[in-house]
């Protein structure tokens, strides 16, 4: 779930336990959790609201003075219906750190990474991108994501996307410009080529 970064700090240090969104349908659940860029929510009510439901209270734990300047803020469809989000911060390290850590792949565990890929290649609008991804972003560790999807004819914002997919399998790692490989990813490739 993406949050503003002026907003992260608040939600790092727990004053900040809401969120106003504007849906088509809900795209959040009551007792799942979900990465807020840096940390990790557990989603506690995921509930349809109104403008005039909206409470001063509601804004400031989401982040802002007043419910008017939250109502100000809430980007989605215009014909969308508005959800208010209470969540709370989760101690403890993202999962995906983990994963991405673990670099003892055997052929089972390879190939289970190739059927992960098989569908995301299989998914795709542009057919298979994850070979080409990853040798990018082996090859330039650091690099901009705008001039990585430069380099395989993509747009920014699909390329991010796509990294995303990758990272949630433990293969990438964001660093503050561009991406790595992580030791997983770096394990897999090594044993691919």
């Amino acid at each position: 779930m993406l949050f503003e970064r002026r907003l992260r700090e608040g939600i790092a240090d727990g004053s900040i336990t809401a969120a106003l969104r504007r849906w088509r349908r809900p795209q959040a659940v009551a007792g799942r959790r979900y990465r807020t860029g840096s940390d990790i929510v557990e989603m506690s009510t995921v509930e349809s609201t109104s403008p005039d439901d909206l409470t001063d209270d509601d804004a400031r734990a989401a982040g802002y003075p007043d419910a008017a300047s939250l109502l100000a803020h809430v980007t989605g469809p215009p014909d969308g219906q508005l959800y208010l989000l209470r969540f709370h911060r989760i101690d403890g390290t993202d999962p995906r750190d983990a994963l991405a850590a673990d670099d003892h792949l055997d052929a089972a565990g390879v190939a289970a990474i190739d059927q992960r890929l098989a569908r995301l290649d299989h998914a795709s609008p542009r057919g298979p991108w994850t070979a080409a991804a990853l040798g990018a972003i082996a090859d330039h560790p650091g690099v901009r994501a705008a001039d990585l999807a430069a380099m395989l004819s993509r747009d920014t914002a699909s390329f991010k996307i796509d990294v995303r997919k990758l990272k949630a399998l433990g293969l990438t790692e964001a660093l503050e410009i561009g991406y790595r490989l992580s030791p997983r990813g770096a394990a897999y490739l090594t044993f691919r080529r």
